[in-house]
């Protein structure tokens, strides 16, 4: 094909990711107490849900750009990522299509891919919650994609979704909350201070029960 865009060229998967151990902590931990943990950093935006309410994920990002209502490049993502890692796609603001559905996750599963986050539509969302393919996306959507060879994409580098920058290999975390992407250097310094943090919450849910109101456990004045 004539103009055909080698992918190669704008791909790397060779980046440092998340320990292991530190996505095994996280999926144990609210999204809400990992931004307040971090310093309120890292929430993707609020109208990225999962497409069912029981989704949970946890995993290093594979980072992916995608031309607007195209899909190409979440294939190749699909074949490029590692087991453990969670696909993380800019689409170009481009909302309105179905990236992703029921073939897309049958094939990322067998790949042992953690689950998937777009800025974009995904369909088939009975049967994604059916197969438990953990999918949280701006929108359900069963508008069809094209598949572009001559468009550019890039997969494993840095990319902003709202105000939140990702780098490939960053801890993404998603619960029925919402999304957080933590910087892979401070992941074990905010799960850490996320764990605190809960204990802390607990202690504070104690004393409520106990009597206590929040205006005088948070010195909120008279």
């Amino acid at each position: 094909m004539s103009g055909r865009f080698d992918p190669s060229r704008t791909t790397r998967t060779d980046f440092p990711r998340v320990a292991s151990h530190l996505v095994q902590k996280a999926l144990g931990l609210p999204t809400a107490t990992l931004h307040e943990a971090g310093g309120r950093i890292g929430a993707l935006p609020c109208a990225i849900k999962p497409i069912a309410a029981g989704m949970r994920l946890a995993g290093p990002a594979f980072t992916v750009h995608s031309p607007g209502g195209d899909n190409l490049w979440l294939h190749r993502a699909i074949v490029a990522a590692q087991a453990g890692d969670v696909l993380v796609v800019h689409a170009d603001d481009a909302y309105e299509y179905g990236y992703w559905g029921e073939i897309m996750a049958t094939a990322a599963q067998a790949r042992g891919i953690a689950g998937l986050v777009i800025d974009g539509g995904v369909r088939d969302a009975a049967l994604l919650e059916e197969m438990n393919f953990p999918a949280f996306s701006r929108t359900v959507c069963i508008r069809g994609t094209a598949k572009d060879f001559t468009a550019r994409g890039f997969l494993g580098h840095p990319l902003r979704l709202g105000d939140a920058d990702i780098q490939p290999g960053d801890l993404i975390v998603g619960d029925r909350d919402g999304v957080v992407a933590i910087p892979r250097a401070r992941a074990d310094e905010i799960i850490l201070a996320a764990q605190n943090r809960e204990a802390k919450e607990a202690e504070i849910l104690q004393r409520l029960l106990a009597g206590e109101t929040t205006m005088g456990i948070y010195d909120l004045g008279v």
